[in-house]
């Protein structure tokens, strides 16, 4: 299956980078292959799940972490308030607030009948994308969905309808990578799907608080966003008995491929630290009573994916012996919320929750204006909803500069095996990189040469080459790492070709006519997205893809930087170079990329002395490249020491040499001083 707008035509021979259209396929067929191989684990995970306790405990732990709910916060008092009622005919609406953490706010209407007798069902009932907004007052969009909940009260019901943080009465963040350019949501493990499934479960021990409610019979249900939110709640919270996610899920290959990413925004996304595809999300509900419900035209839950997911909970169900408690209901109609997707989860709550099935009569209107629905009169001054985002998920507070080599030894290694599980576990397993030479000129005394790296499959790179024919033996490489797409200068027109191209991919910081000292190589790589690999797509489209890699458990950064790693190791493919002194210098976000590759490098594979040179180097992941949870293990500053410890030397010019300070500190203590220099500089440093 194509990605829609990495268009194939024209690349019949991808193996040489020479258009975006080449690009575009290598980059499709990269996609495809992840989604697949992430596609036979998810089936071979789920082909045996006994024992199911164990199984699901170890999942369950899994699927919180990337949420950003492991562990747990805590359940601090919820001070819940009612602030008034409505009434209509035999309803009660209860308009309420509560702290799921201290000054985060969950408004909410709590739908009842009139005459409450004994204990009730309880169903939670959580919103999708219906924003209510007049006047630039917002009545959250609880509102859109406020017919549900008459219905539930209707027929015996407790109803308790949530807003979300993005929609709600007092209007949060959503759209962090989506359209606000806040990756360093990545960076610290962040999503607000993880606020969301708080605030589900924290009102699940508000309606426990009620002495209308019965405990043993809770439900979740929601349509949207909200049913999304119901797999979550429920995949956390055994307190849910029945659950019934309506237009809430579909699987890797129609959002990564069919493109579905582009039409949600990211609180229906956990941070795929362990590489899930969602039918592991969807069996954490089991053996509990589901209903899986979605129409057959909804555009951004496309039916295929749907019955895909489908396949996998049938099995998971019969592999429990409760194939009779797994439902699937398709209805017609596009992404839209109809008496069709309705009617049979009220009916599969009657079965579970009241040991009922009546004939469904669906009457049910919205009769409350936005104002009577209001929670606050007005908003508190206090409250955190706004940049939740900022301390939801907390990051690492560095530790004490280390003091000797033994610490500093024990401290690297668990920081290393952290980012290989936690940060870079979309890596491939095995070190295998192809380097091929494809072009190569001599011209004016220098001899240039064009190689291909393929650092895993459907990834080929550019590596140019520089030196002068009348060095007899090089003694020396500096490697240059590019970013940003391909810009060709002014050149001669009669060079030949080959001498051209690496002309131009060392243009953007040297003079095209300069020419490296007597011994020294000179090399340029462009890591996947740049050079003449860069893809094509406006803005919108890159943030997506973005978006998309994020999906896989990967960043395109996290990516580049693996690139950098192997095209390292590659250089010991070539005889002439195998032992020669290397230097690596790169910019910004790329510095940031090329340091933790050093970081990274084999100790057993490099047998060559090694330099960084980094060039306004970013203070910390929250500007810098986004590479999963790694903010939630460490900085910048505390990689730069990583590097500095498979290196001869590191330098660093950056506008902020003060941001490094923990980075001296550890370096005189460990003896490093030579070692590690860093100075105030900018980007006009990289061309000198």
């Amino acid at each position: 299956m194509a990605v829609p707008w990495l268009c194939h035509a024209g690349a019949g021979n991808p193996a040489i980078a020479s258009s975006p259209a080449a690009a575009n396929a290598r980059l499709a067929q990269y996609l495809e292959a992840e989604v697949a191989a992430l596609e036979r684990r998810t089936a071979q995970l789920l082909q045996d799940i006994q024992p199911w306790e164990q199984v699901r405990n170890r999942w369950r732990e899994q699927a919180a972490e990337m949420l950003g709910l492991h562990p747990l916060p805590p359940r601090t008092e919820l001070q819940p308030v009612i602030t008034g009622t409505a009434e209509h005919q035999d309803v009660v609406v209860e308009k309420l607030h509560f702290q799921s953490l201290p000054r985060l706010y969950v408004t909410a209407n709590l739908y009842r009948p009139r005459h409450v007798t004994g204990r009730l069902p309880a169903v939670l009932y959580v919103c999708g994308h219906g924003p209510v907004i007049t006047n630039q007052i917002s009545y959250g969009n609880k509102v859109s969905y406020q017919h549900h909940g008459v219905w539930f009260a209707q027929h015996g019901y407790l109803c308790l309808i949530l807003d979300t943080v993005q929609w709600g009465e007092i209007l949060g963040v959503h759209h962090g990578t989506y359209r606000q350019d806040m990756w360093w949501w990545n960076a610290r493990g962040y999503t607000p799907a993880g606020v969301e499934t708080w605030n589900g479960m924290r009102a699940l021990d508000y309606l426990l608080t009620r002495p209308e409610v019965d405990a043993s019979r809770l439900a979740v249900t929601g349509r949207s966003g909200g049913g999304a939110y119901s797999w979550f709640i429920a995949a956390l919270d055994d307190r849910v008995k029945a659950i019934a996610p309506v237009a809430g899920i579909t699987d890797l290959r129609n959002h990564v491929l069919t493109g579905c990413v582009e039409g949600h925004c990211d609180c229906m996304f956990w941070v795929n630290t362990h590489r899930w595809d969602y039918p592991m999300l969807a069996v954490l509900a089991a053996p509990r009573p589901l209903l899986l419900v979605n129409t057959d035209s909804d555009n951004i839950f496309p039916l295929d994916g749907v019955i895909r997911t489908d396949t996998h909970l049938r099995r998971v169900y019969q592999q429990l012996k409760r194939p009779n408690d797994y439902g699937l209901v398709i209805g017609p109609g596009p992404h839209k919320d109809t008496q069709n997707l309705q009617v049979p989860v009220f009916r599969w709550f009657n079965q579970y929750l009241k040991g009922e099935d009546p004939i469904i009569h669906v009457g049910a209107t919205k009769p409350f204006t936005p104002a009577q629905l209001k929670v606050f009169a007005t908003l508190p001054a206090d409250a955190l909803n706004t940049n939740i985002h900022e301390v939801f998920v907390p990051a690492a507070t560095p530790p004490s500069a280390p003091a000797s080599l033994a610490e500093w030894t024990s401290l690297r290694q668990a920081w290393l095996d952290a980012l290989k599980e936690k940060t870079f576990a979309g890596w491939p397993a095995e070190d295998t990189v192809r380097l091929t030479k494809v072009a190569s000129a001599k011209d004016a005394g220098l001899l240039c040469e064009i190689y291909e790296i393929s650092p895993q499959p459907h990834v080929v790179l550019r590596l140019y080459t520089l030196q002068r024919t009348a060095s007899r033996r090089p003694q020396q490489m500096r490697l240059w790492v590019r970013s940003g797409p391909w810009a060709e200068p002014q050149l001669d027109a009669n060079l030949p070709g080959a001498l051209r191209e690496t002309r131009a991919a060392f243009s953007s910081h040297q003079n095209p006519s300069a020419a490296p000292p007597a011994g020294e190589i000179w090399l340029a790589l462009y890591p996947r997205g740049t050079g003449q690999d860069t893809w094509s797509g406006d803005a919108r489209k890159q943030t997506h893809l973005r978006r998309r890699f994020m999906l896989l458990g990967q960043t395109v950064d996290s990516m580049r930087v693996w690139d950098i790693r192997q095209s390292v190791l590659a250089l010991n493919q070539v005889k002439a170079w195998n032992k020669l002194p290397l230097t690596l210098e790169a910019q910004g976000n790329m510095a940031v990329n090329a340091l933790y590759a050093t970081a990274h490098l084999p100790e057993n594979l490099v047998n060559r002395s090694l330099s960084l040179i980094l060039h306004d180097l970013p203070r910390s992941h929250q500007q810098g490249p986004d590479y999963l949870n790694v903010l939630k293990i460490l900085d910048i500053p505390q990689a730069l020491l990583l590097a500095a410890s498979a290196c001869e030397q590191v330098r660093v010019d950056t506008p902020e040499p003060s941001a490094f300070s923990w980075t001296e500190t550890a370096a005189r203590n460990l003896g490093w001083e030579k070692r590690l220099l860093i100075r105030r500089g900018d980007s006009s440093a990289l061309a000198r």
